[in-house]
């Protein structure tokens, strides 16, 4: 079983920076593919980003891409994954969840995730 705990939300006002981590515990592998995904209220949750077990792959929405960047730290016994949010507009309000998935080429694919995190509140004030 694998825990993902989401950190780093809350209320900022547009063009502001906001960084996301997502700490993994329990029966966790570096291999595995970590993606952040988004929703907001009355819409259907959608892929943010991605980044491979390696780390050397990344992927992107296309409305946040040079906006945002993911990362993860595998060294850490926390095997942590960040997203970084910079020039945030109000249209980036949403929870935002972590998850897992073992098969990288799905990354994009909510129902492929075998492990969420509760989410991160992130308002966007204009």
């Amino acid at each position: 079983q694998v825990q993902l705990v989401e950190s780093g939300g809350g209320v900022v006002q547009a063009g502001a920076s906001l960084r996301l981590s997502c700490v993994a515990s329990g029966r966790t592998f570096s291999t595995s593919t970590r993606g952040w995904f988004r929703q907001a209220p009355g819409k259907e949750r959608e892929f943010v980003a991605a980044i491979s077990g390696s780390g050397d792959n990344t992927y992107y929405a296309n409305s946040v891409k040079a906006r945002f960047t993911i990362s993860r730290d595998s060294d850490s016994a926390k095997n942590t994954v960040y997203l970084q949010m910079n020039s945030l507009k109000p249209e980036d309000t949403a929870v935002y969840y972590c998850g897992e998935i073992n098969t990288e080429i799905y990354f994009q694919y909510a129902r492929y995730y075998n492990y969420w995190g509760q989410g991160t509140q992130v308002t966007v004030s204009s």
